[in-house]
């Protein structure tokens, strides 16, 4: 199972860095899969300490990958990585092992601690839209745009419905980075 979540780490000089992050799920194990270059990996390998996050705000996942990384922090209980503030619950883990590889290397974490926050509602149809069109962004130069374009179609159809001043903030960014590399930028 891969969990949609916010990764939160630090570096070697105690500067955190936060990414929207699919981490996989087997049993009591998390892996974290990042892309090289990657300073999530980076901060992992100089700091083997992460935290989950495990938040509603859908902002945050935009936000991350337009640019907008300034959300508020705490710390954690056992770990040397932060707390995202708005998270309705996270996981503190430790990296363990590491398979390298050139592209993709693999973090397997072990859980050391876990707090919920507050409870979690689920989804409407507009978040989850949200979050698909935020991966489509962090796929931008891995994609032909004629499917970007496509799966954003059928997305816009839920978003359109249920979508409230959160959401839309969020797809606006999105949709800009998507213009903005378009127009032979990177976002």
């Amino acid at each position: 199972m891969i969990q949609e979540t916010i990764v939160t780490t630090q570096d070697s000089t105690g500067d955190s860095h936060i990414a929207p992050m699919g981490v996989h799920c087997q049993g009591d194990e998390f892996i974290i899969l990042p892309f090289r270059p990657s300073t999530t990996l980076d901060n992992l390998l100089a700091n083997p300490n992460a935290v989950l996050n495990y938040c509603d705000d859908v902002r945050v996942f935009a936000g991350c990958l337009t640019g907008r990384r300034e959300w508020p922090l705490q710390a954690a209980v056992h770990v040397n990585a932060p707390v995202l503030a708005n998270a309705l619950a996270h996981t503190e883990v430790q990296v363990v092992r590491i398979e390298d590889d050139s592209t993709r290397p693999k973090l397997f974490c072990t859980a050391v601690h876990s707090v919920n926050h507050a409870p979690f509602t689920g989804f409407n149809r507009s978040q989850f839209a949200v979050l698909e069109a935020a991966i489509l962004v962090s796929r931008l130069h891995l994609l032909p745009m004629a499917k970007i374009e496509a799966d954003l179609a059928y997305l816009r159809i839920g978003f359109e419905k249920t979508a409230g001043e959160r959401e839309r903030e969020a797809w606006d960014w999105l949709m800009e980075a998507i213009e903005t590399f378009k127009n032979g930028d990177r976002p």
